[in-house]
């Protein structure tokens, strides 16, 4: 318990807080974009996808607990981070540190916190169902005659609002910038980040996190122009 204590309270076990619940977050929202990406298949497909996960009952809210719990030490390690840094950094370089910094360093608070009202703002409208309370009653059902709720459907709809479809691209857009940072700077703050690979690392965490955004904007794109329907 001490050592678990210790790791809490040091600026290194901070670091590899980050890191792991970082990979933790990475792995869901890659997870979450291949389930999404289901809706390009026939409906029946994303949703016996959803029905199975819907059913899986307490294994569902124990996953949900887990990435909330996620989610919160990672925010907690990020502003705990910030602070120490901000204490530990003399004034009379603050500003030759800002000048060097880059500039998805800089504003990888400000974008986490957009991209977490984004996150509430996705639960609500999709999971929860309160920004459309129609979703609810929306049903359809499998050939086997299995009748579930009709996730294809909920996504166009959802989707075919302008609004909605331009605040998703933009919230997936500062999530991919996010982890275009986060996905380099978690060697660094492990240890592992040297010269030797810093450049291939650099261009692995870009190319993630373009493909990331293509991926997620391919369907609000394909709702607007009709190809999903």
């Amino acid at each position: 318990m001490q050592h678990f204590a210790r790791l809490f309270r040091s600026s290194l076990g901070k670091k590899y807080i980050m890191a792991v619940t970082g990979v933790i977050l990475l792995l869901f929202v890659i997870g979450h974009l291949i389930g999404n990406l289901q809706i390009f298949a026939h409906p029946d497909v994303i949703n016996a996808y959803a029905h199975f996960l819907q059913n899986m009952g307490a294994g569902l809210w124990a996953v949900r607990l887990i990435l909330l719990l996620t989610v919160v030490a990672h925010i907690w390690a990020a502003i705990a981070l910030t602070i120490e840094n901000k204490r530990a950094r003399p004034e009379i370089y603050r500003q030759d540190d800002t000048i060097q910094a880059t500039y998805a360093s800089r504003t990888m608070r400000i974008s986490g916190f957009i991209v977490l009202a984004f996150l509430i703002f996705h639960l609500a409208h999709y999971t929860v169902q309160v920004v459309d309370t129609d979703y609810r009653d929306m049903y359809t059902t499998l050939e086997d005659g299995t009748e579930v709720h009709d996730v294809h459907a909920m996504m166009v709809k959802g989707f075919q609002s302008v609004w909605i479809s331009l605040f998703y691209l933009v919230g997936v857009g500062l999530l991919s910038w996010h982890l275009r940072h986060g996905f380099a700077s978690m060697f660094q703050s492990i240890g592992l980040r040297n010269a030797r690979i810093a450049v291939p690392l650099d261009k692995i965490s870009i190319g993630l996190a373009v493909l990331y955004f293509l991926g997620n904007a391919t369907i609000p794109v394909a709702v607007l122009a009709g190809w999903v329907a």
